[in-house]
């Protein structure tokens, strides 16, 4: 082969891309010079300086915000690990071992059922070393001296914290050996679930994505605590472990932003690149850590790249030339993949032998030692000089991304191949394989059993793995199930603007009834502070704007501009110790902050009560999977859809008109949905709402929707409160005449459930009773829950559905109609009193513009409609005949043969 040409380090190596390869040099001679005699410092500033002389003279080409593919670390730059590096190997040695074993036992054929359990081996294998540095260095547990740590983990690498946690004496063998067997409340969960294990999981991760954006915003919310003077959290660190191919989920780094926008330096991203994600390779013909380098150096964030472990070193310092550095910038990540999943003569000659050069580099090294090459992610003291560099850094958050080998050790069985993401299952020749290659203690006659290992109280290791917990305060994961702190909330009576009627020519929205609601709550002197108002730049149109002079938007920046509307009663308010978090026009960021406040009685003992405020629409359907991650989290507080129904919001059509939120809620069985028409119904439901999650600190969140219509509202009727919040109750008695129905409805069709009562009785003779059902969810609950006691105990007096016990002593059919899918009052009909015609009216179809009144025609749920159902029933009866429903369909002139609105 011909000689290469001479090329200067971090120049391209094409020389007609230099005019003047000489005036080159010398620039970069000079800037070596700095970078010796002044170090790395100054040569950045002088950098920075000539960028900026640059930008004022017009040159202002656009930078890159990559570096090498190289340690961001140097060599002489790493701070040491303090810790007994041999002993943490064999400690993870055993840890491998007994999450793999734990996996392969789980999907051994059993007994009964056959069949495997799943699991994952492969990513505990890949990120061991980080995890091991965590846990024996840096991650606090809660303590006197320091609230803890909150550690988004992973849900595939379960496993590995199990296998430590058994090491520990946190679990026992047993539980183990019901790894994803959970039925009977032995087993362990197959990821991180709160719900599930509530004293050890603190967030759920594996709806991927979920996790780094949850914890961006569990970042801030504990600098809002600590900026409040709520709590102390200046100390407390939030990592977040995420796989390369995770960060493809937008969710993942849709909110790298606020991070760097917000100077989150609490905040520590752990991104796994193993350059896998479950299928196959991230970027096969890129290089997917350069390009997240990019996206958070860009963000603002600060970057860490560990790629290479310390065997490295020494030919990074041979290489004077920067062949390797190129050699290894130029490598795709599908080759860097393959190099992994063969031997060190393949990476002899298809990385090293791409420049002779660098072949030269490792013509005194054997096929082992090549392969013995680690990556960075597997080299415990370059791990721990990066996790020292992330936690002191200030003013910035940081990723570290670390290059790994998924399957680390597994050999044959799967390292660094496409399938390892699926190997659960080993053959007794791969286990014994893995017991010589982490030097497991158990012999031959024992590796059929795969038996976990422990070794005895007394061994330095075992020593060594508690006092290293001790010296950072305890064991995690660990999770509060319950805060030390207590609240009394203040009576209802507190709430009197919100429970008694409206005057006379006065007329409000059930949101409106919420802002007296909250406004109310927040002067109480013990809990007000404690309200977290979340808005996502609707305060107006929710009627809220008056907060922001009286609580401040929460900005750790403060205001230092001035406000437009400076000079009105209401103006936008910022503040460092605001109490209203504004996430702009971003309902995950809105929820995601709820979240970290709805959790905060776990993550920081401090008991919030979050009330997130979103067009309903944009609520369940848009945030659904935190919705589900906030149910597992065992969330408390309030979401409020405002602007709900299907028919409520005229003018705003198809994306904004809600009618199924209430049966996405349902879907959460921690999740207590109301749809109430009348001020004093929000009253009573937020009440109860605060009682349950304040003073008895229940494992309940609670979603009402709200409407912008306005009308008088009629107060409460004492004794009625217990009736709201089951779900039902009679709110408008008829006359004393047959025939008889009865008219349930919600929200806002319940007043056309009110109009229907009048012309049934005006126009027919009929006489119907009003019931007012704020949650036909709670009904439909309440029973299930009858009929399952009366299927497990026949012997027993059988248990009546509270529907059916309101709808006793009322005779004739039931019309249920609502602003949603007939789904929702569809989930009662089976508890209805027996022998009577149930119909139900809905909003089934796309929603579109128009008049409210033009709107309910259309689907099929105004009075006339009504009316006209309730006929139909009583009809199908027998009390009336058949031709005065025809009548009616013709007096109101009803369209019998017009589209079904689910098909318009």
């Amino acid at each position: 082969m011909s000689a290469q040409p001479e090329h200067v380090p971090g120049i391209a190596a094409n020389p007609a891309q230099d005019l003047d390869n000489q005036e080159t040099r010398e620039w970069m001679d000079a800037l070596a010079a700095v970078i010796e005699s002044e170090g790395p410092e100054r040569a950045h500033f002088l950098l920075e300086q000539l960028l900026e002389h640059a930008r004022e003279h017009s040159i202002d080409m656009p930078f890159s915000a990559n570096t090498g593919y190289v340690n961001t670390i140097e060599p002489d730059q790493e701070e040491r690990c303090p810790g007994n590096i041999e002993i943490e190997e064999r400690l993870r040695a055993y840890m491998r071992w007994n999450a793999m074993a734990m996996v392969v036992k789980a999907n051994r054929h059993h007994p009964v059922d056959g069949g495997d359990l799943g699991g994952h081996i492969g990513s505990f294998a890949s990120l061991a070393h980080m995890f091991g540095a965590g846990f024996n260095h840096f991650w606090h547990a809660e303590s006197e001296n320091h609230g803890g740590d909150c550690l988004y983990i992973q849900g595939h690498v379960s496993p590995g914290v199990y296998a430590r946690a058994y090491l520990e004496g946190r679990l026992t063998e047993e539980q183990l050996l019901h790894f994803r067997q959970e039925v009977d409340g032995k087993g362990l969960s197959s990821y991180p679930h709160p719900k599930l294990m509530p004293e050890f999981w603190q967030f759920p991760t594996v709806s991927m994505g979920l996790g780094p954006l949850m914890a961006i915003y569990q970042a801030r919310f504990l600098k809002y605590l600590h900026a409040r003077g709520i709590a102390n959290t200046e100390n407390r660190k939030v990592w977040v472990f995420c796989g390369d191919g995770e960060m493809d989920e937008v969710e993942s780094l849709g909110a790298i932003g606020l991070a760097a926008r917000e100077k989150l330096d609490n905040l520590i991203f752990v991104v796994n690149c193993n350059l896998q994600r479950l299928d196959g390779p991230v970027r096969g013909n890129g290089k997917i850590i350069q390009e997240l380098e990019g996206e958070f150096r860009g963000a603002g964030w600060n970057v860490i790249k560990l790629l290479w472990g310390s065997d490295w070193d020494p030919l990074l310092a041979r290489d004077k030339d920067g062949a390797l550095r190129k050699v290894m910038m130029e490598t795709l990540d599908g080759d860097y993949q393959s190099f992994k999943a063969n031997d060190g003569a393949y990476v002899r000659k298809n990385f090293f032998g791409r420049d002779p050069r660098t072949l030269e580099m490792v013509s005194k090294m054997s096929d082992e030692q090549i392969w013995a090459l680690r990556r960075g992610g597997h080299d415990p003291q370059k791990v721990y000089a990066a996790y020292a560099a992330a936690v002191k850094h200030k003013g910035e958050p940081t990723v570290l991304l670390i290059k790994t080998v998924k399957g680390f050790g597994m050999g044959k069985a799967g390292e660094g191949k496409n399938n390892v993401h699926q190997t659960k299952k080993l053959t007794d020749e791969d286990i014994k394989i893995f017991r010589d290659r982490f030097n497991i203690p158990i012999p031959d006659s024992e590796l059929p059993k795969i038996p976990f290992y422990k070794p005895a109280d007394d061994t330095p290791e075992m020593k060594y793995l508690h006092e290293r917990r001790k010296a950072l305060g305890g064991y995690l994961p660990h999770r509060r199930t319950k805060a030390d702190e207590q609240f009394t909330v203040p009576s209802l009576d507190v709430f009197k603007s919100v429970m008694e009627p409206t005057a006379e020519g006065r007329e409000i929205s059930t949101t409106q009834a919420y802002v007296r609601f909250l406004t109310q709550l927040l002067r109480d002197q013990a809990l007000g502070p404690r309200v977290v108002p979340i808005l996502v730049d609707e305060a107006r149109t929710f009627g809220m704007e008056g907060l922001f002079r009286q609580v401040g938007i929460y900005n750790p920046a403060g205001q230092q501009y001035t406000p437009v509307d400076k000079d009105q009663v209401m103006y936008y308010r910022e503040d460092k110790a605001g109490q209203i978090l504004q996430e702009g026009i971003n309902e995950a960021g809105g929820m995601s902050s709820w979240i970290a406040a709805a959790t905060s009685y776990s993550t920081s003992n401090r008991i919030m009560v979050p009330f997130y405020v979103y067009y309903s629409m944009f609520g369940f359907q848009r945030i659904g999977d935190l919705a589900w991650a906030a149910g597992d989290m065992q969330a408390r507080g309030f979401l409020l859809g405002g602007t709900s129904g299907r028919t409520t919001l005229n003018g705003e059509g198809l994306q904004h008109e809600d009618g199924h939120s209430h049966i996405l809620a349902g879907t959460i069985p921690n999740c207590i949905s109301y749809d109430p028409t009348f001020a004093h119904e929000v009253g009573v439901i937020l009440h109860h709402g605060l009682k349950r999650m304040v003073e008895k600190q229940d494992n309940v969140f609670y979603y009402l929707t709200l409407l912008n219509e306005n009308y008088a509202m009629p107060g409460l009727t004492p004794g009625t409160e217990e009736q709201i919040i089951k779900g039902m109750y009679l709110c408008k008695e008829g006359a004393k005449l047959t025939p008889r129905v009865q008219l349930l409805g919600s929200g806002t069709i319940l007043r056309e459930s009110i109009a229907a009562q009048e012309l049934l009785e005006q126009d027919w003779g009929v006489a119907a009773n009003v019931w007012s059902c704020p949650s036909f969810n709670e009904l439909a609950r309440d029973g299930q829950d009858a009929e399952r006691f009366n299927l497990l105990h026949p012997l027993e007096t059988p248990k009546v559905p509270f529907v059916a016990q309101q709808l006793a002593a009322h005779g004739g059919p039931v019309v249920a109609s609502t602003d949603y899918m007939k789904a929702y009052a569809e989930q009662i009909r089976s508890f209805i009193p027996k022998g009577r015609t149930y119909k139900v009216l809905g909003t089934d179809g796309f929603g579109r513009s128009d008049f409210r009144g033009k709107l309910r025609e259309h689907f099929e749920v105004n009075r006339h409609y009504i009316v006209v159902a309730a006929l139909k029933a009583l009809s199908e009866e027998g009390t009336v005949p058949a031709t005065k429903v025809a009548e009616a369909i013709a007096k109101y002139g009803i369209q019998a043969d017009k589209i079904n609105p689910l098909y318009a």
